[in-house]
């Protein structure tokens, strides 16, 4: 069995950080090391204590002076939009007529969405990503693309098939009846094979029938082992025309909540000019809303109210949103999560920012027992990360006297440059000069 000692200065989530001194919320060892045996955490301390429990053989990899994380969760993204990132000058449903819909034709042909596929999962690897919640397009080959890309490279990936039979071109749509079927038939086939995870996915209420909604509510009857996504608030064009098409809700979260959509496997992206009634009832069905800072500033949508959550007591989590999100870089997201609460008065400390891409999303998903952290029996999905990848970053980290100093400058300024290598269930993936390299990697470490 391979066993491989991670060595480098180990920083790891055990709660939310309260504060930018609450310490008790996370664990961190100078000089540290994680034991990983059987693509699992077997321990996580100090290099010293760590470097006794491993075997005679044990492959070292010495990441000083870096810093060792969990892997990286993203977790709300379209892996069809991977080459319409950057789509100019337009808001939401113009930018989905205009670009998005175009793109997303291209998936009917399978070579097409296995080439794509391919590249998306490298990019998100590239950026330290190791976990990712992503749609897929309305067509079958999309899914089967997504999750055969995920499985060659070992990646833990959430996905689906977009349902949606109205309100889009042709060669978009499918049935109600189609949408549940090929859902269904997905779902048996690689929900919970290997680590793949499946997410139902009517795409939003603007591109569902009430008898597409009401298929959706039966698949997620019939599967409360999966993951439910889609959009909700994110632009005010949209909320009027999704209100005008379900007339008797009493707001745009009352059109799911009427199907028994929501629960606490529901991932629902932006939530961004949700009323108080409507968070209250995420808050009490469990629900996630997913902050998607990049996205939300790229098309003009809004900015999302982190403190009206929190004090309303629901859930969040916060995600890159490609291709409306501009980078696939969960570092680059945080930065622009940052600006979006400073504007609103609202603080985000760099320990709560590495919370919420590491321990804070997995909590989100219900998988906080096999990643987001390196605690004992834990995935070992692991990200390392430096601080002077960057030339401007090494330069400025001479003057960093601080964890927390560090971290920031990480996220403010941090990209792909700053991966120095990713670790899926215990093996190196990170492409070294070329790309496509990851699953090659993979499959001659397996």
């Amino acid at each position: 069995m391979t066993e491989r000692l991670i060595r480098g200065r180990v920083l790891t989530f055990v709660a939310e950080p309260k504060g930018i001194d609450d310490t008790a919320a996370w664990r961190y060892f100078e000089d540290g090391a994680v034991l990983v045996r059987g693509g699992k955490v077997v321990d996580t301390g100090d290099y010293a204590d760590i470097s006794k429990l491993a075997g005679a053989d044990v492959e070292v990899a010495d990441h000083r002076p870096h810093l060792v994380l969990p892997g990286l969760i993203d977790t709300h993204l379209h892996f069809p939009q991977t080459q319409a990132i950057a789509s100019y000058g337009a808001q939401l449903l113009e930018w989905l007529n205009t670009y998005i819909f175009v793109e997303e034709q291209k998936f009917a042909e399978a070579a097409h969405a296995a080439a794509v596929a391919d590249r998306f999962m490298d990019e998100l690897l590239s950026n330290g990503t190791t976990t990712a919640v992503a749609y897929c397009s309305v067509h079958a080959e999309s899914v089967d693309a997504y999750f055969t890309a995920a499985e060659a490279r070992g990646m833990r990936m959430i996905g689906g098939k977009v349902m949606m039979d109205r309100n889009a071109p042709d060669a978009l749509r499918d049935t109600p009846q189609q949408g549940y079927d090929e859902t269904k038939a997905l779902i048996a086939k690689w929900h919970g094979r290997g680590r793949a995870l499946y997410a139902i996915s009517p795409r939003f209420a603007i591109t569902s029938t009430p008898e597409q909604m009401e298929m959706s509510q039966t698949l997620v009857a019939e599967h409360p082992e999966c993951y439910v996504q889609t959009h909700l608030s994110e632009n005010r064009d949209e909320i009027a025309f999704a209100t005008s098409l379900y007339p008797a809700a009493k707001d745009y979260t009352d059109i799911y909540a009427r199907y028994g959509l929501l629960n606490e496997r529901m991932l629902l992206g932006h939530c961004i000019y949700l009323s108080d009634r409507e968070i209250s009832a995420l808050a009490e069905s469990g629900a996630v809303g997913v902050f998607c800072p990049t996205s939300n500033l790229f098309l003009g949508s809004g900015l999302f109210d982190r403190d009206r959550f929190d004090r309303l007591g629901a859930r969040w989590s916060v995600a890159t949103d490609v291709g409306g999100g501009t980078s696939f870089s969960m570092l680059e997201t945080m930065d622009e999560a940052y600006k979006v609460l400073h504007l609103q008065g609202q603080r985000l400390t760099p320990f709560a920012s590495f919370y919420r891409m590491t321990l804070g999303n997995a909590r989100a998903l219900g998988l906080e027992k096999q990643i987001g952290s390196l605690h004992a029996g834990a995935d070992a999905d692991i990200v390392v990360l430096d601080s002077s990848g960057k030339s401007a970053m090494e330069y400025r980290m001479r003057t960093a006297r601080s964890l927390a100093e560090e971290l920031f400058i990480l996220q403010t300024m941090g990209d792909d440059r700053c991966v120095a290598e990713v670790y899926v269930a215990g093996k190196p993936m990170k492409a070294k000069g070329k790309r496509a390299t990851a699953a090659s990697r993979f499959l001659e470490n397996a």
